[in-house]
């Protein structure tokens, strides 16, 4: 990787674990990878749970001069109403990552969509929607390490030092089930 800029962005509604998500995604870059410089940003409606937020990461092995998003490389998206509000501003060529149950219209863009079963797997496979932000880090894990930013033991360690204790196991399956959806489409 040069000093190319990667913008990457996790959105959907309120409550779905956005924010911590794009934390955790953070960290991993910043601790447990070599030489890259990271920023954390977020949003959301005044509403909280329930409207729309997102919250980004921007990771360069030069300087960061602006700390948002302004053309994401890489977007996950886990409702229609975070979609239809920020996918708009990716990339060409980039990816996205939408969830196929609440995401009913994907975008017609520029960009590698993937409609992944996201939100269906944290229910139906791991019995907690709860972890619905861990499938979605697994997807964004197979896609930062395909372009050799990320290795997924990066982020899965940073997964453990943020969750509550009693909850690893959990959240390593959600974040592996997720890792493995991505991996089949790549």
């Amino acid at each position: 990787m040069s000093d190319q800029r990667y913008e990457i962005r996790i959105a959907g509604s309120g409550g779905q674990g956005v924010i911590l998500a794009a934390v955790i995604v953070g960290e991993a870059l910043a601790l447990y990878e070599e030489g890259l410089n990271v920023v954390q940003t977020q949003a959301y409606g005044p509403e909280a749970r329930g409207g729309a937020s997102k919250a980004e990461v921007i990771v360069s092995r030069g300087k960061i001069d602006y700390p948002k998003a302004t053309n994401p490389n890489l977007q996950v998206i886990l409702t229609q109403k975070a979609c239809d509000e920020y996918v708009h501003d990716a990339s060409p060529n980039s990816v996205v990552i939408v969830d196929d149950f609440f995401v009913t219209e994907p975008p017609k863009i520029n960009a590698n969509v993937y409609s992944l079963p996201i939100v269906r797997t944290a229910r139906e496979e791991i019995g907690r929607e709860i972890v619905t932000n861990m499938v979605a880090l697994g997807t964004l894990a197979r896609i930062l390490e395909s372009w050799d930013l990320a290795k997924p033991e990066s982020i899965r360690k940073a997964i453990l030092d943020r969750v509550p204790k009693g909850t690893e196991e959990l959240n390593s399956k959600a974040f592996e089930l997720g890792y493995k959806l991505m991996k089949e489409k790549l």
